[in-house]
This record gives structure tokens, C-alpha cells and sequence, in this order.
């Protein structure tokens, strides 16, 4: 039977965080994109499957003082945790199923929703996000884009346009970033991205 942090632990065990294909030296769209969104130092953030991105480490770098990293592989977290202490707050669970505690004013989720290819597995994802983010807080995604690749990491993937992010998210999200980037792996391959910043409507 698969399971997700068999698979993902295996993954960071298996070779140099350098040599995995979804490694970036520096996040710079995810950092370009929260940037832009004006967000102040202490609001809470999180990095949903962030693994061994160095993205946490960049955002404390730049004074953000409440950022989050939930991962499903213990082995990825342990090393964030080596790197960056207490100066971040490790969340070892699966996106899933986790019943956040708080709501963050920015969720953050690189190459992670493309995973879920099912659509009760896009539902528990809508629904985690609906109660982890705060009303008027913001979502930044980049997945694989419709013409990128259709397996990662021996896994199959679901692409995705900038529209199909907004009808995923539905009226309760709007759209106030797209872009399309590619990103190049370690072996010099293009992967196309679609990038999005959405923002959660206000309650009434």
C-alpha cells in the first residue's frame, strides 16, 4: 500500500537535496511573489511541503519572525530543524488530513497540490486551506503547468492553468497574481510552472 511519508522519506534519503529535480538554489518566484503581497514581518506563514526548500530559511533571513513548514517526510523536516532551530515551527504531518490549530496570513505550497490527482484528495486540500487561512489572507502556488511534466518522483501529476486554480479555489478566492516560469532542474530539464497569489475574500 503506498504511503506518502514512506515515499517521501525515501526520496530525501535517497539522493543529495542538490540533485533532486524539483531543487532551486533560491526560491525566487515564491520570494518575488510574497514580497509583492506587502505582508508585515510577523505575519504567520506557512510552507506547506516545504521538505528541505530553503525558502523558510530565506524568509527569516529577510525578518520574518512566524514561519511554519509542515512536510510529511520526518526526514526532510529533521533537516530543517538542524539548519534553522526554533527559528521555525516543524509541522510533521500529511496536508490531508491535518486539522490546523491557527490560520496563517499566507499559505504557501510549491509543487505540492499537482500531487493530488484525485478529486476527494483536491477536497480534503480545499478544505485544509479553508481552515488554515485567515479571511483576507493569501495562497501562492506554483504547480506544474499544462503542458509540463505528467510524473514526478514516480508519482503522476495533475497540470494546472492559472483558470484552473481560480475554478478549483472557487469565488471565496481571488486571483491577483499569475505567471507561467519555467523552472530548470539540476539535469537542465524545463519544467513549466503556473504560478498564482490568491487572496481569500473577507467574511461578511
Amino acid at each position: 500500500m503506498y504511503s506518502p511519508a514512506d515515499h517521501w522519506d525515501t526520496a530525501y534519503q535517497g539522493r543529495a537535496t542538490a540533485y533532486v529535480s524539483w531543487y532551486e538554489p533560491t526560491p525566487r518566484v515564491s520570494l518575488e511573489l510574497i514580497a509583492s503581497l506587502g505582508l508585515p514581518l510577523d505575519a504567520p506563514v506557512i510552507d506547506i511541503g516545504g521538505g528541505e526548500s530553503s525558502l523558510a530559511a530565506e524568509l527569516v533571513a529577510r525578518g520574518h519572525t512566524d514561519v511554519s513548514v509542515l512536510d510529511v517526510s520526518a526526514v526532510a523536516l529533521s533537516k530543517v530543524q538542524a539548519q534553522l532551530g526554533t527559528a521555525v515551527a516543524c509541522l510533521h504531518d500529511n496536508v490531508l488530513t491535518w486539522k490546523p490549530e491557527r490560520r496563517y496570513e499566507l499559505w504557501h505550497d510549491r509543487a505540492v497540490l499537482h500531487f493530488f490527482t484525485d478529486d476527494r484528495d483536491c477536497q480534503a486540500y480545499l478544505r485544509a486551506v479553508d481552515a488554515g487561512v485567515a479571511p483576507g489572507g493569501f495562497v501562492v502556488l506554483g504547480e506544474f503547468a499544462s503542458d509540463g511534466p505528467t510524473h514526478c518522483s514516480g508519482l503522476p501529476v495533475r497540470r494546472y492553468s492559472p483558470g484552473d486554480l481560480r475554478e478549483l479555489f472557487g469565488d471565496g478566492y481571488e486571483s491577483s497574481v499569475e505567471r507561467n516560469v519555467a523552472h530548470v532542474t539540476p539535469r537542465g530539464t524545463e519544467q513549466p510552472f503556473t504560478w498564482v497569489a490568491l487572496q481569500r475574500r473577507k467574511e461578511d
